[in-house]
C-alpha cells in the first residue's frame, strides 16, 4: 500500500499532510525535520511501526514536495 506524503515550504517553515489520513497534518521549520513529524504521525494514525515505512521521493516544484510512504498493511 502507498500514501502521498505532501510537503509544502513556506515562508516561516514547512508544512506536511497525508491527505488520505483525515487530520494528519504537522509543521516544522524545515523539511528533513517535518518528515519525520509526519512520518511518526502517520504511524500513530495506521497503528503500525513507522520502521516498516519505506519512503519514496516522487517529484518536487518549487515550494511542493510529493513523497510516496510505502508499507505492507498486512503486516501492520
Amino acid at each position: 500500500m502507498h500514501l502521498e506524503i505532501i510537503i509544502h515550504n513556506t515562508d516561516d517553515g514547512c508544512t506536511a499532510e497525508v491527505p488520505s489520513l483525515k487530520g494528519c497534518e504537522t509543521w516544522a521549520p524545515d523539511e528533513d525535520t517535518v518528515l519525520s513529524k509526519i512520518i511518526e504521525l502517520a504511524a500513530y494514525y495506521l497503528k503500525t511501526d513507522q520502521k516498516s515505512f519505506k519512503i519514496d521521493k516522487a517529484r518536487r516544484s518549487r515550494s511542493k514536495t510529493i513523497y510516496k510512504l510505502i508499507f505492507d498493511k498486512s503486516e501492520s
